[in-house]
This record gives structure tokens, C-alpha cells and sequence, in this order.
């Protein structure tokens, strides 16, 4: 009975050490388990983006309630008449210190 088991495994030893030395094998079954590991691995991170999109917005009427209030509205026209109050014209070019400069004393122009 020994020897029967025995003989079954040293035959199961020999047909996977045949097995190992073939490139196929070799190659092959990591390329696969790589395959398949992750896309069972990617299928949990793209699970991640469908539980956030399920978060809803909240309402004005609820904004307000939580103390988040808006100034003033905003439109394009309105940012566009604030940047025309702007002075581009008269600028001064301003120069930044150098990492080797000493930043305690400013140029004197």
C-alpha cells in the first residue's frame, strides 16, 4: 500500500518536473495567473468609481441651511467687467529673489 502511494507520487514529482522545464510552463502560467489576477484586481478599483458617482449634490435651499452661501452670483459678465475695471497698462516688473541671493535685503534700483 506503501509503495503503491509512493510509486503515485513519484510519478506526480516527475511529470511536474518534466512540466517545469517547459517554456509554456514556464512562461505561460504566470503571464495567465498575472491576466486574470488583475483583472479581478481592476474590476475592485473601477467598483470605486460607480459607489462615488452615486453621491448626490445637495440643493441651494440645503446649502444654505449647512451655513455655504454664495456672495453674489456669478456670470460671465460679471467677471468680465471686473477684469475691464483692471489697470493692465501700468505695471511694474518685479523681480524675484535667486536662491543664492540673500532675501533679508531687497535690490536697491
Amino acid at each position: 500500500m506503501e509503495t503503491k502511494m509512493y510509486n503515485q507520487f513519484n510519478s506526480l514529482r516527475n511529470s511536474f518536473i518534466a512540466l517545469s522545464k517547459r517554456k509554456s510552463f514556464k512562461y505561460g502560467l504566470p503571464f495567465l495567473l498575472f491576466v486574470v489576477g488583475g483583472s479581478f484586481g481592476l474590476r475592485e478599483w473601477t467598483q470605486i468609481r460607480y459607489q462615488f458617482s452615486q453621491v448626490k449634490g445637495v440643493s441651494r435651499e440645503e446649502a444654505e441651511k449647512m451655513g455655504l452661501h454664495k456672495e453674489r452670483k456669478v456670470t460671465l459678465e460679471n467677471v468680465y467687467e471686473d477684469i475691464q475695471k483692471l489697470d493692465i497698462d501700468n505695471w511694474e516688473n518685479k523681480r524675484g529673489p535667486r536662491p543664492w541671493e540673500d532675501t533679508q535685503q531687497p535690490n536697491k534700483k
